[in-house]
């Protein structure tokens, strides 16, 4: 079954589209954990960072060039912003379509809380 990922890759469903070229989409999370928070994904499935194969170098390097690109354009290059991947139950994976998180648009606090 496709992720909804790839369902909005389809444009199967919508999303709204920041970003995009041949190999990444990136678009704001319908649920945002800070005032800019936009997913990034690459439109190959690849489930989880486990999943992740040495022909997948170039487009690990697109995906990172995308974010560059994608946070400069938001205006939050050269303030800080936060890259998350989180990574199966444990590392609270909802979605198994590798997916980058771009945080930013104020100071962000721990990644923990005790």
């Amino acid at each position: 079954m496709a992720s909804i990922f790839t369902k909005i890759i389809n444009r199967e469903i919508p999303a709204d589209i920041v970003y995009e070229n041949d190999k990444v989409i990136a678009f704001k999370d319908i649920n945002p954990a800070a005032p800019i928070h936009i997913l990034v994904v690459p439109k190959k499935e690849i489930p989880t960072i486990n999943d992740i194969k040495p022909e997948d170098k170039d487009l690990l390097w697109e995906i990172y060039l995308s974010i560059a690109h994608i946070t400069k354009e938001l205006g939050i290059a050269e303030e800080g912003y936060r890259i998350i991947s989180n990574c199966n139950k444990f590392g609270g994976q909802e979605i198994f379509h590798l997916h980058f998180h771009i945080l930013g648009g104020k100071m962000l606090g721990a990644l923990l809380s005790k």
